[in-house]
């Protein structure tokens, strides 16, 4: 569903220099697939989402989603993906409803269609009793169920979440794992971002795990185990950051 081969972006830097900020990327995400693109700030993380949906132009590599190239056709790549970003709001004087039923009319689906839509989504994720209320009124955990419902009113193949755990409290939390379980079912395919690794561990089917640009490594929770001798993806970009070293260089000076 997703195919990202050998991707790299370099940008114009001070005294003409040119920074690498993806270097020779690629993973695959087939239908049904959770996959964890992780990696510290400046990892490439962002840069490598924004050329899978067609939103920048890469310096060479190639990107797809269902078999449409991001670069040529980036407008029915588009169409194709829903996006859910913690830094994306609701608009607050709009109701549930109208925010939902807005941007189904932007993706062009029916109005019977997304009468449909909205009534099995408000059922998916339980805001049913919220789609009268403004969006000044939502809470931050209500408005992050809304934002989830709106990434499918226009029922894509391909989800992109995006840090989609941040501010919510542990039931917050608890719905999207619920979400992403739908998706499993519904056969979307998925990249999630996040930097609490541990909620990745328990959301997330596949990781790839982004460093300085490069995908490090890649594979199942036990496969990154087995291949690196770590425990959890946190002790592993301990491990890839070099800051274990560091630590312990501190610590002989105490």
């Amino acid at each position: 569903m997703i195919q990202v081969q050998n991707l790299c972006k370099r940008f114009p830097a001070a005294g003409g220099r040119m920074i690498d900020a993806v270097q020779g990327v690629s993973f695959a995400v087939a239908a049904g697939e959770v996959y964890g693109l992780l990696g510290p700030n400046g990892a490439g993380k962002t840069t490598t989402l924004r050329m899978v949906i067609g939103l920048l132009q890469p310096t060479s590599g190639q990107a797809s989603i269902a078999e449409f190239d991001s670069r040529t056709q980036p407008d029915e790549v588009k169409r194709r993906v829903g996006i859910v970003s913690a830094t994306t709001g609701v608009y607050s004087w709009l109701t549930a409803r109208e925010y939902l039923l807005f941007f189904a009319d932007l993706y062009g689906v029916s109005p019977a269609q997304a009468a449909d839509n909205l009534q099995r989504l408000s059922q998916v994720l339980d805001i049913a009793a919220l789609l009268d209320q403004r969006g000044v009124t939502l809470s931050t955990g209500q408005k992050q169920r809304v934002q989830l419902a709106r990434a499918l009113m226009h029922d894509p193949p391909v989800l992109l979440l995006d840090e989609p755990t941040l501010g919510l409290d542990v039931f917050g939390s608890q719905i999207v794992l619920e979400y992403l379980a739908h998706l499993r079912r519904l056969g979307k395919a998925v990249i999630l971002t996040t930097h609490r690794l541990d909620e990745a561990e328990r959301l997330c089917d596949r990781f790839g795990l982004l460093h300085q640009g490069r995908l490090v490594s890649e594979g199942t929770l036990a496969q990154l185990q087995a291949s690196s001798g770590c425990t959890t993806l946190v002790e592993m970009f301990l491990r890839l950051a070099n800051v274990g070293p560091l630590l312990q260089a501190e610590e002989a000076k105490t």
